[in-house]
């Protein structure tokens, strides 16, 4: 029991001193954060909603064209990388499996670029 202790002691230490710092970080934020943000701070930002306004108004459909398309092609480039490090090793087939998807994903972004899903204005 006492070796089992001993052993865990570094990581009961390092928890006790992680949980103190997060409570000094956010007692200090509370401490010393500003109570009356000026209007430039409180005014609406990259959405062009205000940000104090009802949390049951209704969205712009495009803010949501915009972040499903950030997702679409974040995914993107998340299978491009374990490709481009597998490079040597996929051969012909890899290769022409990822140009034909590279391929959909440029036809859909063209799609959505002339139906002006890109367009905020």
């Amino acid at each position: 029991m006492e070796d089992l202790l001993r052993e865990y002691l570094p990581i009961l230490i390092f928890l006790g001193l992680a949980i103190a710092l997060g409570l000094v970080f956010i007692i200090a934020a509370v401490i010393v954060a500003v109570r009356n943000p000026d209007p430039e701070k409180v005014s609406a930002y990259e959405c062009g909603f205000n940000a104090f306004d009802d949390a049951r108004m209704k969205f712009d459909v495009r803010f949501y064209l915009v972040s499903i398309l950030f997702i679409i092609f974040d995914l993107e480039v998340a299978f491009l990388f374990p490709w481009a490090v597998a490079f040597k090793d996929v051969g012909l087939v890899g290769f022409w499996s990822m140009m034909v998807f590279l391929g959909v994903l440029t036809i859909g972004f063209c799609y959505e670029w002339k139906k002006g899903a890109l367009e905020w204005a």
